[in-house]
This record gives structure tokens, C-alpha cells and sequence, in this order.
């Protein structure tokens, strides 16, 4: 009755698997027996299955999720390589983000939290002609970089003179998904189709100077926030990065950005 079908047994040693994680895989949809008696629910596989099995384990293995390893597994030889392919790119940038964490973790270590002198002064009103645009904490790099690639060629095409260095804003809170805009300092343009001006209010504001790759910013921004609360401050949006020095001009540990934070006087 079930000649050449494998026991789940069985065929979780040919595949060096465990009948707990086959039985799992069935359960959700990813590998299914050919056969399951109606008696005693045994689940009985092919031998033909096994390359599949095993595509899983390697899969699973190399932590890509179940959902993602269905879909390869369904997919064309074509559409299974674009789907690796995603999952690959998405690992790189995991990897790279850890890079940066363990090289920040390096520096913690090496020589303790580093010191930041916060200045407290007044910034003036300034006027920018920013892009917009909505992204996820991890995105905000690959996402400045559009922005500039809408900022930059606008102001080119138009004539429009602005004034470096480009400017950053964020919002005070890092949420799921936030919006961030890149703008330049220029007094010219209005109504310029691709372009929105912000005027940036003056007043007080706390300020530090951060030299290094932007992935460190965090320590900047931990001794900045500090300053502020420490003083009985409240900090106001958008937070401002000024990108004195960039990728363009030298080496990432030479990057030099001006981080400023508008504040208020606490009313509690």
C-alpha cells in the first residue's frame, strides 16, 4: 500500500531533519506527505521529496522565514532566484547594520561613552527647499539618498543657487515608519514643481559636532538628548543634522555633521 514511500521517520534521517520539524513544516503548508493513512495518521513521504526537505533545512538554517522559503520552493527557477536574491540583499543590509553596532560597541568599550561638547546658543530662521519622503529607522540611508536624488538635479535644472552644507530633518521619534526630508538653504524657487520650502523657526537650540561614520550618530544623539533633559529642557521637532563634511569630501572617518536640537523651557 505504501510501497517506496518512506516512514516520516525514515525519511527525517535521510534529510537530517526531526520528525518534530517535519511535522511542523507539514502543519503549515511548506511539505506536505504524499500519503497520510486515514487509520493511523502516519505520514509517509517519496523519496523525490527529499531535495526539497533538504532545500528547507539549508534554507532554514540561513534564517529565512518559513513564508519566504514557500514561496521559493513554489516559484519558477526564474522567480525562486529573484526571491533569493531579495532575501540576500536584505541579509547584506542586516549584516551591515550589525557591522556598525559590534564597531560602536568597539568604541564603547575602548574608550567608554565619548564626550560630546553641547553647546547652548540661538540659531537664526532659515529657509530650505526640501524632498520628503516616508521610511522605516532602517531605510533612512537609502532613503536620504533618493531625496538628494530629487533635491539636487531640481536645483540644478531650475538655476536655482542654494547655499550648502544639505540639512537632514527628522522627527524626535523613531517610529515604524517616520518621515525624514533633505533640504537645501536657498532663497529662490518658489513654485518650482518637485520642490517644497520649510522655513525653519530661529531660537534656542543645543548642538554637538559628530566626526565619524553616520552609524554612530546614536552616540552623538545620546549625549545631546542628555544635555537637553539634564537641563530641564523640552526638545522640539525636527531634529537637524548639517552635513558639514560628507562621502564626497573624505573618508567616513572624517564625516563631520552638526547635529541640532530646538528646545523649550520645560513647563512641568
Amino acid at each position: 500500500m505504501h510501497e517506496g514511500l518512506l516512514t516520516i521517520g525514515r525519511f527525517a534521517r535521510l534529510c537530517r531533519l526531526s520528525i518534530k520539524q517535519l511535522r511542523h513544516y507539514d502543519e503549515t503548508g511548506l511539505l506536505a506527505p504524499v500519503r497520510v493513512d486515514a487509520n493511523s495518521g502516519y505520514r509517509y513521504y517519496a523519496p523525490e521529496q527529499a531535495r526539497d526537505a533538504l532545500t528547507v533545512a539549508l534554507l532554514r538554517e540561513m534564517d529565512l522565514p518559513l513564508a519566504v522559503i514557500a514561496r521559493a520552493l513554489a516559484a519558477e527557477p526564474e522567480s525562486r532566484a529573484q526571491i533569493l536574491r531579495a532575501e540576500r540583499d536584505r541579509l547584506a543590509e542586516r549584516i551591515s547594520r550589525d557591522q556598525a553596532r559590534l564597531e560602536m560597541l568597539e568604541r564603547l568599550a575602548e574608550g567608554g561613552l565619548p564626550g560630546y561638547e553641547v553647546t547652548m546658543g540661538r540659531e537664526p530662521e532659515r529657509r530650505l527647499a526640501v524632498v520628503r519622503a516616508v521610511c522605516a529607522f532602517e531605510e533612512i540611508g537609502e532613503t536620504f539618498g533618493a531625496c538628494v536624488g530629487g533635491l539636487l538635479p531640481v536645483l540644478g535644472k531650475e538655476g536655482i543657487a542654494w547655499e550648502p552644507p544639505l540639512w537632514g530633518l527628522y522627527p524626535l521619534d523613531l517610529e515604524e515608519r517616520m518621515e525624514i526630508a533633505v533640504g537645501a538653504r536657498t532663497s529662490q524657487g518658489e513654485g518650482t514643481p518637485g520642490l517644497e520650502f520649510q522655513t525653519l523657526p530661529g531660537g534656542p537650540v543645543a548642538a554637538t559636532v559628530h566626526i565619524g561614520p553616520y552609524a554612530q550618530l546614536p552616540l552623538a544623539y545620546n549625549a545631546l538628548f542628555a544635555a537637553v533633559h539634564e537641563r530641564g529642557l523640552r526638545p522640539q521637532a525636527p531634529v537637524r543634522e548639517v552635513y558639514l563634511v560628507g562621502p564626497a569630501e573624505a573618508p567616513q572617518e572624517e564625516w563631520t555633521t552638526r547635529l541640532i536640537i530646538p528646545v523649550q523651557e520645560s513647563t512641568s
